[in-house]
Formats: C-alpha cells, sequence, structure tokens
C-alpha cells in the first residue's frame, strides 16, 4: 500500500476532529494551503506546543500547564463543595454561569462499558482521593444528561453514598439528550441553582 501524501495525511488528521467529515476535511485543508498558509503554520505551530505543554492539573484533573491549575489554587473558593463533570469544555461552561464558586474535578470521559470505558478510565481511583480529603462534603454530580451520562452520574451518586457524602445532580434545565458544552449558560446556571439530592 503506498504511503499517505502530505495533503492526504494533513485530511486524515482533520478527520480525527469531532464533527468534521471527509469533505469537511478535504475542504478545511485546501482553504488553508490555498488561501492561508501562515494559519496553516500558526495552528501546527499551537498543536505542538499544546500536545507538549499541556497537561493534567493533580488535584482537579482538568487542563493545565502547571502542577495545580488556576481554579484548583483560588483561596476564594468553597473548598467543601466539588462539582464532577465530564470534560474540560464542561467544566468552561459552569464557570461561565458565575453561580458556582466551589472546586472541580474532570472525568475527562463517561462510563460506557459498550466503549470498553469503565471506572479507571474515567479517573475514578484519583476522585476517590480527592473526595476522601476530609473537606469535601457535597459533590454535584454536573455529568451530561445522556444515557452514558446518567449511568455515570448514578454510579458516583452510589459510591459517594457508601463514603457518607452528600450527592447532589443538576436539576433538568439542561435538556434531556443534551451536553453542556453546547446549552447557554442561563439554562446551566438555572441548573447549578435548583439542582437536587440523589
Amino acid at each position: 500500500m503506498p504511503a499517505l501524501t502530505s495533503l492526504q495525511e494533513l485530511i486524515e488528521a482533520l478527520r480525527a476532529l469531532p464533527g468534521v467529515g471527509p469533505r469537511s476535511a478535504q475542504r478545511i485543508a485546501y482553504h488553508l494551503l490555498q488561501h492561508d498558509r501562515s494559519a496553516a503554520t500558526r495552528l501546527g505551530e499551537a498543536l505542538l506546543h499544546a500536545s507538549g505543554e499541556v497537561r493534567h492539573c493533580a488535584r482537579c484533573n482538568t487542563f493545565t500547564e502547571v502542577e495545580v491549575c488556576e481554579t484548583c489554587q483560588d483561596p476564594e473558593r468553597d473548598p467543601s463543595l466539588l462539582c464532577v463533570v465530564e470534560t474540560p469544555a464542561d467544566q468552561l461552561m459552569v464557570e461561565q454561569t458565575l453561580t458556582f464558586r466551589g472546586l472541580y474535578f474532570v472525568l475527562m470521559g463517561r462510563l460506557s462499558p459498550l466503549d470498553g470505558i469503565g471506572p479507571k478510565e474515567i479517573h475514578f481511583e484519583q476522585l476517590i482521593r480527592r473526595i476522601s480529603d476530609g473537606v469535601v462534603k457535597e459533590v454535584i454530580l454536573a455529568t451530561n444528561f445522556t444515557n452514558e451520562g446518567e449511568a455515570t452520574a448514578h454510579y458516583l451518586a452510589q459510591m459517594l453514598k457508601a463514603r457518607g457524602l452528600k450527592a447532589s445532580r443538576l436539576a433538568r434545565g439542561v435538556p434531556v439528550g443534551g451536553e453542556l458544552e453546547y446549552v447557554d449558560a442561563g439554562t446551566i446556571a438555572r441548573a447549578v441553582l435548583d439542582r437536587h439530592t440523589l
């Protein structure tokens, strides 16, 4: 089988992006190479730099360039409240509501046994260590309202109850099947304020 050309490699790499199919990847590649080579160079350099510098926060598991992220270091935050989200994008959406002043834990996924994603893949052990610090009193489960997100919330709620911690879930202001990254800030704010105990 012949090796891919540079253009084919670029198109295949762009197809890895969410929501980008073969035709979209092809259009993006042609646009960058035909109309904006400096943007293509900047994009490549930014990806290389980010992949080398961005890591996971030692406390909350979100993306950061330092050992412990800025949010975890903020003394104005309430350390007794911990909001568990699936992705850094979900964390950003909750932050943009300006209604939550606790800390976070980012799972970097959700339980999906059919896809081979179990507790280990969503950093379950790190979360257990995080909530066992004696400071956390309530854990808000802000996983998405998808089947996998609901299963993850249920699993985590059972684990938290067994450890004597209060678990709450976002209220249903977020639409069923919705993902926080795509929900408007007002809806998320209402869901955070109207959360309920599980």
